[in-house]
């Protein structure tokens, strides 16, 4: 059998850790650095272990003999479009690997929001010296994530030691995955809440129930004086309506690692908008060690049990897209 390795963050650690895990099974395994390196390379692949997202359709679809794609990336969208991977093929992601550095981003804008760093940076860009604008805190405030999953997890577990009056779980299920959760509710009970939001934080996959869940009629439903932060997918929200709502004062703020349209197209009014802390869906990546040797690690325990044709660990869950 034969892995293709397509990845531009392997180490030597990360290659050896791989290379010695296929020769137990005696694979043969070939790196490459990018997707056109490996294109020509693909015919009489088993194993793809790259990202899906960033043309990773391109991959599979060059791989007629594809067994099973694993995916750098937490989303998986663009293979599982009908006809990308071949039939029987095997899907997973690396789900469980961004939790950490996406956690950490969140808190990061969560508190750049409240203590109003969008508008201290523009007076220090005119070179003014105000230091009174009243500030908020988390202690106290009322938080509601939609996505329960490791990285909406990992951040309530971060942000509850700031003392928040309460963080709310909002997912499909409605089950309350950590005891972080002072409460946990299904997406249909979603608009019961958003009236007693202070803090909106979206960590959603990419699918077609999560599209445009955050419409214009629930922007509406929120108090004049919260906060949305996306680090999910960009179409989630309909970003128009966002747009809007910061400019007539009826949210205090947004955070977006993630937009409708990547890069943002020139002279969008959302370059523009009101109290918006936008960044150029960095929250995840490959950037953090951590990351990367998660990551790694979840495909060699995977590969133990593609081998012995077991259920594998991180596999996506088709019917859902993640």
């Amino acid at each position: 059998m034969k892995i293709a390795v397509v990845n531009s963050f392997m180490n030597d650690a990360h290659r050896e850790k791989i290379s010695t895990a296929a020769a137990q099974h005696h694979m043969e395994v070939a790196y490459y650095k990018t997707n056109d390196e490996a294109l020509p390379h693909l015919s009489d692949v088993d194993i793809i272990y790259a990202a899906a997202t960033g043309g990773g359709s391109k991959l599979a679809e060059a791989a007629p003999n594809l067994k099973w794609f694993c995916s750098v990336s937490a989303g998986v969208d663009p293979v599982l479009k009908p006809g990308v991977l071949p039939e029987g093929c095997l899907l997973s992601n690396s789900s469980g690997a961004y939790g950490v550095t996406i956690a950490e981003h969140l808190v990061m804008v969560t508190l750049m929001l409240l203590r109003r760093y969008p508008e201290y940076a523009e007076i220090i860009r005119r070179h003014e010296w105000k230091n009174n604008l009243p500030l908020r805190s988390i202690k106290d405030s009322r938080v509601t994530i939609v996505g329960t999953g490791d990285i909406g997890t990992r951040y309530a577990e971060r942000i509850q030691s700031f003392q928040p009056a309460a963080i709310v779980g909002v997912s499909r299920t409605g089950r309350k995955r950590s005891p972080v959760y002072d409460e946990a509710v299904k997406q249909e009970e979603l608009e019961a809440y958003l009236p007693k939001t202070d803090i909106l934080v979206l960590c959603l996959p990419g699918t077609k129930e999560t599209t445009n869940m955050i419409s214009r009629e629930r922007l509406a439903m929120l108090p004049d004086d919260a906060f949305v932060i996306n680090v999910g997918r960009g179409n989630s929200i309909d970003q128009a309506a966002l747009v809007e709502a910061l400019n007539t004062g009826h949210l205090a703020g947004a955070a977006l690692d993630v937009m409708a349209k990547e890069p943002i197209p020139e002279g969008d009014p959302l370059w523009t908008a009101k109290n918006v802390i936008l960044t150029p869906h960095c929250s995840g990546k490959m950037t953090l060690a951590y990351t990367r040797d998660k990551s790694v690690a979840m495909f060699c325990e995977d590969l133990e049990h593609f081998v012995k044709q077991e259920p594998l660990e991180h596999a996506v869950k088709r019917e859902l897209g993640y």
